[in-house]
């Protein structure tokens, strides 16, 4: 088991400053949303959840304990809320995070925190189980092998994810050792779940909808982001 020390304290950020972007004006691409558990594919939604229950801010969210990339104490922290069958979530990996990666992550200015909110069928599930137990043996491997999993996501709803899919994919990671993930989560499934289960209630009580969603400083955004705007965001919250 790779051994890695891991700080989850975040930096206190003032998030105060004005920004003068117009949420609905973020998203770009559609997102699958959920009513009482069950899916409601809406393709190509172009509205933000700007009718939100509840006001959001970065500094209440979870973040112990979480899956994170970046430095542990950048001065900007994104949330994200994904289900791994999730196709909008596959799209924002490719046009959203690669770059959000490539311009702050790298450059230790932003962290990025991957919440659960696996609502689609058992193979969410099953997947977000192998992740928690990639994420407590394998951090600095974390996301490869999330990454991985979007790069070769199967049909939502078909039962794609199984042991032997799932081991397939796993190796393709190297270093990872599919005994070493099949005794943790043998060890730990419950614990597992109930952190599964928590992401996606703490999500809801936000007013995630729907995957992918982020929340960035106090803007809870449903979709995929505009990636030109967020940056205009992230640069507002770095001064």
């Amino acid at each position: 088991m790779e051994k890695e020390t891991r700080s989850h304290t975040v930096t206190k950020t003032n998030y105060s400053t004005p920004v003068a972007i117009v949420i609905a004006g973020l998203v770009i691409a559609g997102a699958v949303f959920f009513s009482d558990g069950k899916k409601d594919v809406t393709p190509n939604n172009n509205t933000a959840n700007t009718n939100q229950a509840n006001t959001v801010n970065i500094k209440n969210v979870k973040i112990a304990g979480e899956p994170f990339i970046g430095n542990a104490n950048a001065p900007v922290v994104i949330a994200q809320w994904s289900d791994y069958q999730c196709p909008a979530c596959q799209y924002a990996e490719q046009k959203f995070i690669t770059p959000l990666i490539a311009d702050y992550v790298n450059a230790g200015k932003v962290k990025i925190v991957f919440k659960d909110f696996a609502f689609l069928s058992q193979d969410s599930q099953t997947i977000a189980l192998t992740a928690r137990a990639v994420w407590e043996a394998y951090p600095s491997k974390f996301y490869e092998w999330h990454k991985v999993f979007f790069d070769n996501q199967g049909q939502e709803n078909t039962g794609w994810a199984t042991k032997e899919k799932i081991a397939s994919l796993n190796a393709k990671v190297v270093g990872l050792d599919q005994a070493v993930i099949d005794k943790l989560i043998a060890k730990n499934s419950v614990a597992y779940q109930a952190a599964i289960d928590a992401g996606k209630a703490e999500g809801v009580k936000l007013g995630v909808n729907a995957t992918p969603s982020f929340i960035i400083g106090d803007k809870l955004i449903v979709g995929v982001p505009q990636y030109e705007n967020v940056k205009v965001l992230i640069d507002s919250l770095l001064k």
